[in-house]
């Protein structure tokens, strides 16, 4: 089974993409709707945040003011490295459960949503493909200040908080090109869903997992491991 990587950056479409896939019946696991969900009241990453950041970051619901501990990590390395410590390691353990229930249903691959794939995400090794979705700088600009109501200096400064799309795609071993029209990114995502379609791989996992189960249950981390290596 492949586990296809998909990163890009803000404003550049990797949303798109991602929808995409869905609709061509592909699972995608999205280490962004995970991360809301291990931060929901009173579950292991939600009390270690409030341990570090205080009740203040709370709103009345008990729910996390995404807002305001934003505020608090943007312009603060150290912080944002603690808030991370306190939310990836259960993104990534949950991430890894929803890849053995797509490996024992069966998927040929799977897509894996993940923003900071190419900042040291511990994910990364585990991937047999990255896809960087890019778009050129002005298209970027003009993309985020529109969708989210942003000046051009406050747009930039969020731009600038992340690894450039042009660097990103030097790392990437298929690049989705969204400058142009939604038909053109269409297309290319049906191309690589095509490609990665045809691998047989899946089939050489489930025969290890049948296997395996004849003897003894096979650890997350140990399937894992082998996803990457077929």
């Amino acid at each position: 089974m492949y586990l296809v990587g998909l990163t890009g950056g803000i404003a550049s479409g990797k949303s798109t993409v991602s929808s995409f896939f869905k609709e061509l019946g592909c699972p995608v696991i999205d280490a962004d709707l995970i991360a809301r969900e291990v931060v929901e009241p009173n579950k292991p990453s939600w009390k270690q945040i409030v341990k570090h950041f205080g009740n203040d970051i709370l709103q009345e619901d008990g729910t996390i003011d995404r807002a305001k501990l934003g505020g608090i990590i943007f312009s603060n390395d150290e912080k944002r490295r603690l808030l991370n410590s306190c939310t990836h390691p259960y993104i990534q353990r949950e991430m890894m459960w929803r890849v053995c229930k797509c490996l024992l249903q069966g998927y040929p691959y799977v897509i894996m949503d993940i923003p900071l794939l190419l900042e040291g995400s511990a994910l990364r090794r585990f991937l047999r493909k990255v896809i960087v979705v890019y778009c050129n700088e002005e298209t970027q600009l003009t993309r985020l200040m529109s969708r989210n109501n942003l000046s051009q200096e406050d747009a930039l400064a969020r731009i600038n908080a992340q690894m450039p799309l042009a660097e990103k795609r030097k790392h990437a071993d298929y690049v989705i090109d969204n400058s142009t029209t939604i038909a053109d990114t269409r297309l290319a995502v049906e191309y690589l869903h095509r490609q990665f379609s045809n691998s047989y791989a899946h089939w050489k996992m489930r025969l290890i997992l049948v296997l395996g189960s004849l003897g003894f249950g096979v650890a997350v981390y140990g399937i894992m491991k082998m996803v990457s290596r077929l």
